[in-house]
Formats: C-alpha cells, sequence, structure tokens
C-alpha cells in the first residue's frame, strides 16, 4: 500500500510549486471553462437553459451524442489492444534491435502527422477509385461513415496507448515473470495472472486518453463521417463556422462533458482501488525477458505485420503525392510542391516549430512536478488537481478553442493573438499524457527507494533529481514526444486562436485541403513528419546525455 510523507504537508518548498501549479490551471482551465459555461447557460445576458434545450431536442443532435460514444468506445478498445500488441513486441518478444527500432518509427508515422492526413491517405487508396481498390480489382464502396472514420481515429490515436504501454511494461521487473515460470506457469498463464495485471495501470491510462482522443477529434470525422454519420465535434464545428452561432455550438459540444467525465472517474477508480508496485529496490539476478509462446508470438508477429505494412502503404501514398503534380490527374514528377512549402509556407514553418519546443519545455516541467505531487505528497486538494489538470483533455478542442477565444478576446486577460495563448493551450491541454504517465510509472516506485536516500542524508531535491527522476524516465520521454507531437500537430482547438501574427502547419494543410491543393497538402505533412521524427531523436540523445548511464543500467539481457 503506497505511503506518503505526512511532513511535507506543510513544507515551505512545496507550496510556491503547489500555488504556482493551482495559479496555472485556474487561468488557463478553470476561467476559461467558466466563460464557456457562462456562454452555454445565459440568453441575453439572463441565466437560461434555451440553448441546451435546442439541442437536445435536436433528433440530429441525438444521433450525432449516441454516434460519438459509439465511435469514441469502438476506437479506444481497438487503439489500447493494438497499441498493447505492439508494446508487448517490442518489450517482451525477443526480437533484432533493428526490428524494434522500425517497429517503434513506423507505428508513430500516424500519430506524428496532422489527424485528417490518414483520412486523406485512406480515401486515396479506399475511397471511390482509390488505388488499392484497383490493384485489387475490387468493386468501389463506401468507406465513409463510421467504418472510414473508426480505421483512421484508430490508426492516427493507437500510437497513444502504444507510447503508454512501452513505458509501464519497461517498468515492470522481468524477474518477476521468471519467477512464476519457474513454478511451472505457461507463457499464457504466466501473461494472464503476472504481466497483465500489472499493466492494467497503463491500459487504464491509455483508454482514458484515447476515448478522450475520438470525442475531441473533429479533423477526421469532418473528412470521413460523411453526412450520414454526424459526431457532436463536426456539428459543433460547422454550426461556429458555417452558421457563427458560438452558443449553439458551444453548447453541442459541452454534451460532450458528461460521458468524456464518466470514464476518467471509473478509470480512477478502477486503478486507485489496487496496488502495482514492481520496482522495489531489491536486487535480483538478471534475467531473459519471455514472450507467451510460439504460437501467441506468431499471432501477435502476424497481426503486427500486418497493420505495420499497412501503415507503409497508407504514408508512402502521401510521400508519393508530394512528387506529384497533381493526384491523379497529371503524376508528373515535380518538387515545385516543397519549394512552396519552403517559400509561401515558410513561416508556418518556423512558427510551429517554436510553439512546440517552448511547450515542450515548460509542459514537461510542469507534467512531471504534478504527477510527483499528486502521486508522492499527501497535501491538500491532491484529486482536485489531478481530476482539474485533465479537464482541457477530455473536453473537446472545440470547445476549448472557443472558451480561449472568448476568455482571452476582453479583460482582465488579453492574450488574443500572441504566442502565449497557443503554448498554453498546448500545455494545459497536451500535458495529461506526461502526468498520466508519471503517475503510471511512480506507482510501479517502491517509496521506502526515495525513504532509504532521505535517510542517507541526501535532500528531498537531490533524492528527486539522482533517484526519482530517473527511474520514471520513460515517462518523462513519453510526455515530451507527445507534447512535442501534438503541439506541431493540433488543429482542432488552435484553429480558433491563429492568427496574422502566428501560423500554423495544420492550419496550412486544412487550407490547402480545402482548396483543393493535396499535392502541397502532401508537401507539408512529409515536412512536418520529418520535423517531428528529427525532434523525438534530439530528445533521446538529450537524456542520454543527461544520464549517460540510465539507460545502460535498465537494459535487460
Amino acid at each position: 500500500m503506497r505511503s506518503f510523507d505526512k511532513s511535507t504537508r506543510l513544507d515551505p518548498a512545496l507550496v510556491p510549486l503547489w500555488v504556482g501549479l493551482w495559479g496555472f490551471l485556474g487561468l488557463f482551465v478553470l476561467y476559461p471553462l467558466v466563460r464557456l459555461i457562462y456562454i452555454v447557460f445565459t440568453t441575453d445576458g439572463g441565466a437560461s437553459l434555451i440553448n441546451l434545450i435546442k439541442v437536445l431536442t435536436s433528433w440530429y443532435n441525438r444521433k450525432a451524442f449516441f454516434n460519438s460514444l459509439a465511435l469514441a468506445a469502438a476506437v479506444a478498445t481497438t487503439g489500447t489492444f493494438i497499441g498493447f500488441l505492439f508494446a508487448f513486441a517490442v518489450t517482451r518478444i525477443p526480437l533484432p534491435r533493428p526490428v524494434k527500432w522500425f517497429l517503434g518509427a513506423v507505428v508513430v508515422l500516424p500519430f506524428v502527422s496532422p489527424p485528417f492526413t490518414s483520412s486523406i491517405a485512406l480515401t486515396m487508396v479506399l475511397g471511390p477509385n482509390g488505388l488499392l481498390l484497383k490493384l485489387l480489382h475490387a468493386p468501389d464502396f463506401n468507406i465513409y461513415g463510421f467504418l472510414g472514420t473508426w480505421i483512421a481515429e484508430t490508426l492516427t490515436y493507437f500510437p497513444v496507448a502504444f507510447l503508454t504501454l512501452t513505458a509501464v511494461l519497461k517498468a515492470i521487473d522481468p524477474n518477476l515473470e521468471d519467477a512464476a515460470m519457474s513454478m511451472g506457469n505457461t507463457p499464457w498463464g504466466t501473461f494472464r495472472t503476472v504481466t497483465l495485471p500489472l499493466s492494467i495501470p497503463g491500459l487504464a491510462n491509455a483508454f482514458l486518453l484515447l476515448f478522450g482522443s475520438s470525442l475531441a477529434d473533429f479533423a477526421t470525422p469532418l473528412v470521413m463521417a460523411g453526412h450520414t454519420f454526424p459526431v457532436l465535434t463536426t456539428q459543433a464545428y460547422l454550426q461556429i463556422t458555417g452558421m457563427y452561432d458560438i452558443q449553439g455550438g458551444a453548447t453541442i459540444s459541452f454534451i460532450l462533458l458528461v460521458p468524456a467525465l464518466l470514464v476518467y472517474l471509473l478509470q480512477h477508480y478502477w486503478v486507485e482501488q489496487r496496488s502495482y508496485i514492481t520496482i522495489t529496490g531489491k536486487a535480483g539476478a538478471p534475467s531473459v525477458v519471455k514472450g507467451g509462446g510460439f504460437f501467441a508470438e506468431t499471432l501477435m508477429l502476424t497481426i503486427i505485420s500486418v497493420i505495420t505494412l499497412f501503415i507503409i502503404f497508407l504514408y508512402s501514398i502521401i510521400f508519393l503525392g508530394s512528387l506529384m503534380k497533381v493526384w491523379g490527374v497529371d503524376n508528373s514528377f515535380t518538387l515545385e510542391n516543397y519549394v512552396y512549402v519552403f517559400t509561401v509556407g515558410w513561416k508556418a514553418v518556423k512558427d510551429t516549430v517554436l510553439i512546440a519546443v517552448i511547450s515542450t519545455f515548460i509542459g514537461s516541467a510542469i507534467g512531471v512536478t504534478t504527477g510527483y505531487l499528486i502521486n508522492r505528497k499527501d497535501l491538500p486538494w491532491r484529486k482536485t488537481l489531478e481530476f482539474t489538470s485533465l479537464l482541457n483533455y477530455v473536453l473537446p478542442g472545440t470547445v476549448i478553442g472557443i472558451a480561449y477565444a472568448v476568455a482571452f478576446n476582453s479583460g482582465p486577460i488579453v492574450l488574443t493573438g500572441t504566442m502565449s495563448i497557443i503554448v498554453a493551450l498546448c500545455v494545459s491541454r497536451y500535458d495529461a499524457t506526461g502526468i498520466r504517465a508519471t503517475i503510471a510509472s511512480l506507482q510501479q516506485i517502491d517509496p521506502s527507494i526515495e525513504e532509504a536516500s532521505l535517510s542517507l542524508g541526501a535532500s528531498r531535491f537531490t533524492t528527486f533529481f539522482r533517484v526519482t527522476l530517473p527511474l520514471i524516465m520513460p515517462a518523462v520521454i513519453t510526455g515530451m514526444r507527445y507534447l512535442f507531437v501534438v503541439s506541431m500537430t493540433a488543429v482542432s482547438a488552435t484553429i480558433f486562436l491563429v492568427s496574422v501574427r502566428w501560423s500554423l502547419l495544420t492550419i496550412r494543410i486544412l487550407e490547402c485541403i480545402t482548396e483543393l491543393l493535396f499535392a502541397q497538402a502532401a508537401a507539408f505533412s512529409v515536412v512536418l513528419v520529418l520535423i517531428v521524427f528529427i525532434a523525438i531523436g534530439a530528445i533521446a540523445v538529450l537524456f542520454h546525455i543527461i544520464y549517460p548511464n540510465y539507460y545502460r543500467q535498465l537494459r535487460r539481457p
């Protein structure tokens, strides 16, 4: 059972951190939400339920509501399952190191590209007259609706589950699995009774993150859902941008709060009732990590191979499209699309990278601090802080964008048109992965390790940076990677905050798509993906430099 350092409740060193975190969340989470609620529940300056009644009495909106729930549940379930398969393969199956690196690189391809990029690629290969249908001589079928949206969102968001579950599986001591095997347990029995139960924090967190991602996504349904499969996010977006009805759009999205918060509360209650400590500080002999048996490994690798090849095929289409003048019309080779990116679109490239870098460093510091204080310190309102830190993530992006635009467009704080408002949105909205990954990793570390360091005379500062931080490094790297990627690819919320002074790559890509400039959109996407991969490598090198012995110590034979 987890213990807390009760003496730190009034520790003066923690007061500035605690006040600072609450100040940040109060300004960039609670304040915009209050302004949003005020818009939803007021009419002509007075309290009213008219906006909510209009939305709930519309059969089309009710259909969109249930469609949103069904889609989110399907994406969260399949995405978590696929993410776990990939994470288990790279951490438990004895594959060659280049193969593991290749799988990891391919998995994040959909994740590091804008949400609608996979939708466009899917349309090119499986839509009317799609390339894959032509190659297989298959008849046309309707990819739009639930099927296309489900496939596109699953491909886009399952890397979130992969990154989260990889960190959790790496933190599980393989000696526990070897002990089960030495007692006569089968590989499947060991997986079912040891590995899987200890992975529950990561599985629950991954499901929550994917469910929230699907609920908040409007870019993919905007391209793939069509009129036959409406969801609330697209309804809200079209209500705002098409009919200029901010109250109506905000009210439609506001309804999504109920299922999103319910899933979070169920997940939180489920995980908190169990103990998942696997790192105790006790020495153990090195062990060989086992998989789940020959048949299970073969089946798992077959599924992974099929998904990997399909991802490579889809994104090869994006690359080929960036080298053609007009996809499907004039397929002649050209580099003009990349010239367009580095001339006309150069400002968007610079602005996006700068915003992503600043958001990553600020968000990582806030995420680790928040996760550590929530899990390790018995401070007042600890659970409330955790709940508040996830609010912006579970809210649909359109709602957050509208709330920020309303809250910071006029006094007392005016940030509209500045870089600060975009950075604040990225940090407050996308820091959830870093916080949850930190908490999940800390749940596996026995506090007695830190207590031993303190008893030997080390300060809390030294203990954190020399003991705790190295042990949760996979979670830190996961949070940094995720925050940088989503800061580069965000569109649903930031689309309401861009201005002439600050431009984003995703907005430029969306503009190209709406103007039917698919070749230029593909070139922008390729450049964005390359930037993200370079940044991911730079983050790994950075931590190798800071903690040169860390990965060597954790490497298991």
